[in-house]
């Protein structure tokens, strides 16, 4: 086999330097050298460009600094997606990422998971580097999320979670939401269905038919004051938290028969939660009934107790937000509005619903509810000015067309200067 330094000396002296590159870039890439073929590729576009080959290349035009960056960019993907497909995914996303779409990388991941050979030491290390990728580098929560549960567990799925999901909008924080509802849902209807066959409180029949965890408690008389439980209560509440960013009605049903469950527990058991899910349990059943179309007046009069002014805490803002969500997911917004407008003005901290953006713009509900005076008064008497003039700008363009609301930017709060 000849010298691949004596092939390009051949190639420069028969056909020029051109050739030389050309040939070069054959063989790195039959040798998979990614990294040098990167490196060449960028070299190459410098002599196309008529720039010098090496060093600093100080200041250039506008339109010579856009061919070179994307010069940049093509060859960041003709060598980040091969890296990836072949298993070297940390490797693979230093290119791809400024490069390439980040779904597209996130189908990539999940083929390449889904060939990783079990029991191998080597396949345990290019699984961190997809769960990383996929999860702490956001390019796939969902993807992540489901990768930690089936490689370390329910408990280091939800610390992920939380430290790397949370973090995100609401939108994207969904998906891996519904992997954790889905699977501690499948958790609790296993464990429990074993529990009351062994202890005869079902037959095998009546497990047989049940097509929920709901039917499961009711053949079984709902087990109020039985001191039973089938899931880590701690995982239980944080997945109800989790789950209210979700929006797609069959992981709102099965959240919400993950609430029912836990209304059932004992209350030695439990831990409170932040106002108004101080009982995680009952809040949440309510929540998510709401959310389903059940029993809507009752979680609405129960919401607006925990958001009265007599039971928020100073600078509290999440019930005021709870009450607010619920109103416009149903289509209230002329009340969703007053719940607004109810929000502590001295709230330092965006709620959870706020901070992922989940609350509509409250100009967009006051033109939705037919309440934009109603606003402007409140903008009047908090001193805000910014909201008070898009009130006039956004009405003005909306009055023949009042779209759906828009995500609730932190700096839009009511009481704020915008």
């Amino acid at each position: 086999m000849p010298d691949i330094f004596d092939t390009l000396a051949a190639a420069a002296d028969r056909h020029g330097s051109e050739a030389m590159l050309t040939a070069l870039a054959d063989s790195l890439q039959q040798r998979h050298r990614w990294h040098a073929l990167f490196d060449l590729r960028l070299l190459q576009a410098r002599m196309t460009l008529g720039l010098p080959a090496s060093g600093d290349l100080g200041p250039l035009d506008e339109a010579l600094r856009d061919q070179l960056d994307q010069a940049s960019l093509a060859a960041c993907r003709e060598v980040g997606w091969p890296l990836l497909d072949e298993g070297h995914v940390a490797a693979g996303w230093m290119y791809l990422r400024a490069a390439a779409e980040p779904a597209d990388v996130a189908r990539r991941l999940a083929l390449l998971a889904e060939r990783l050979p079990e029991d191998d030491e080597a396949a345990t290390a290019r699984l961190q580097e997809i769960i990383h990728v996929a999860l702490w580098e956001g390019v796939d929560p969902a993807l992540g999320i489901r990768l930690v549960i089936d490689s370390q567990g329910t408990c280091n799925s939800i610390t992920a979670y939380e430290q790397a999901v949370t973090r995100l909008p609401g939108s994207r924080q969904e998906g891996a939401a519904g992997v954790l509802v889905d699977h501690l849902h499948r958790e609790v209807f296993a464990a429990l269905a074993a529990d009351l066959e062994r202890r005869s409180l079902v037959t095998p029949d009546q497990i047989t038919a049940a097509t929920s965890i709901v039917a499961l408690l009711e053949a079984a008389g709902g087990l109020r004051d039985d001191p039973s439980f089938h899931v880590d209560v701690s995982h239980l509440q944080s997945v109800l938290r989790f789950a209210r960013v979700c929006t797609e009605r069959a992981t709102l049903e099965k959240a919400w028969e993950l609430a029912v469950y836990a209304c059932r527990l004992p209350e030695e058991v439990t831990y409170p939660g932040e106002p108004p899910f101080e009982n995680v349990g009952e809040a949440s059943r309510l929540f998510y009934a709401a959310l389903l179309g059940r029993d809507v007046e009752e979680a609405l009069a129960s919401f607006r107790q925990a958001a009265s002014p007599e039971q928020v805490q100073p600078g509290d803002a999440l019930p005021a937000d709870t009450l607010t969500y619920l109103l416009w997911k149903l289509d209230r917004p002329a009340e969703a509005v007053q719940a607004a407008l109810a929000r502590p003005s001295n709230s330092d901290m965006p709620s959870v619903f706020q901070a992922a953006g989940m609350l509509p713009s409250l100009v967009d509900l006051a033109i939705k509810g037919d309440a934009v005076d109603l606003l402007r008064d409140a903008c009047r008497a908090r001193g805000d000015e910014i909201t008070f003039a898009a009130t006039y700008l956004l009405h003005g363009d909306r009055q023949h067309d009042r779209g759906s609301p828009t995500g609730l930017r932190p700096e839009e709060k009511p009481g704020s200067d915008s």
